[in-house]
């Protein structure tokens, strides 16, 4: 296994070929600042290569929240500030799009990542919570769990991801209007009716536990067909439906030379548990 060694984040290996990463700052309720969104791309790029793992668990550390959201005290101090300086509007917009646009890439990692992500959120999942459980491919929750799109509560519109993917999740504009523009807490079961989560668990044990259930079910499937399925499936959402149709046309004419599929076939037929090779 290669080295998998960060300073925000735990990385296990719970089952084989899943991996669990951890956000590993329980006792700032796993707030980001910049040197984590920074590591977080770097985690995801790591394992999206990495031919040994094929599923991804991702949850946060302690008991008290998956993430609390951006670390406002630390971002205050930074790139929120509103600096004294005598640039001009235009120029002051330039350096601000050239900080917002690498941490939106960041954060982006999590969706372009070639494994499924399966988030687990418990506690306060806030902010940034949101941005980075809508990258993910499923998302499941602890029924402590609080959301909330909480930007404007500190004077800004979310610039990460939600805005855009919130709505594409839920596929309700109307609530995801309501609870963004009030920044109001919402619980476990309502992000279970509007469809922000797939499964809602008693604790953030179980919660993990069941997502990493989940993820070895996923990673006991021909990681060519399981790749290629969250590749299309992000690429529809995104595009019509003759697009998506095309697309999948040009990518399968690739990937059913595959020997996955004699070997799935067979192994039903045989009534085996059928053996990938690593991609």
């Amino acid at each position: 296994m290669a080295d998998y060694t960060y300073k925000y984040y735990n990385i296990t290996f719970p089952q084989q070929y899943v991996a669990h990463v951890e956000i590993n700052r329980a006792d700032k309720m796993n707030a980001f600042f910049e040197a984590m969104w920074i590591e977080l791309s770097q985690v995801f790029a790591h394992l999206s290569q990495d031919p040994s793992v094929r599923a991804i668990v991702f949850s946060g550390a302690g008991d008290k929240a998956f993430t609390a959201g951006l670390d406002v005290k630390a971002a205050s101090e930074g790139f929120l500030m509103d600096k004294e300086t005598d640039n001009d509007p235009a120029r002051k917009a330039a350096a601000l799009r050239r900080h917002i646009t690498p941490f939106q890439d960041c954060i982006s990692a999590v969706e372009r990542c070639e494994k499924p992500v399966i988030v687990v959120m418990h506690g306060f999942s806030l902010g940034l919570a949101i941005d980075l459980s809508t990258a993910a491919d499923v998302r499941v929750c602890a029924r402590d769990a609080r959301f909330a799109v909480k930007e404007v509560d500190i004077g800004i519109a979310a610039d990460i991801g939600t805005l855009s993917r919130l709505p594409k999740v839920v596929g309700n504009f109307g609530w995801v209007k309501e609870v963004a523009l009030s920044a109001r807490i919402f619980g476990a079961d309502e992000a279970l009716r509007v469809g922000l989560v797939s499964s809602v668990y008693d604790s953030k044990q179980d919660a993990v536990r069941g997502a990493v259930d989940l993820a070895t079910l996923m990673a006991s499937k021909s990681p060519v067909a399981v790749q290629g399925t969250k590749e299309i499936l992000n690429w529809s959402r995104d595009h019509s439906v003759q697009d998506g149709l095309r697309y999948t046309s040009v990518w399968n004419s690739a990937a059913l030379q595959t020997k996955d599929v004699s070997s799935a076939l067979l192994s039903g037929i045989q009534k085996r548990t059928p053996t990938f090779e690593k991609l």
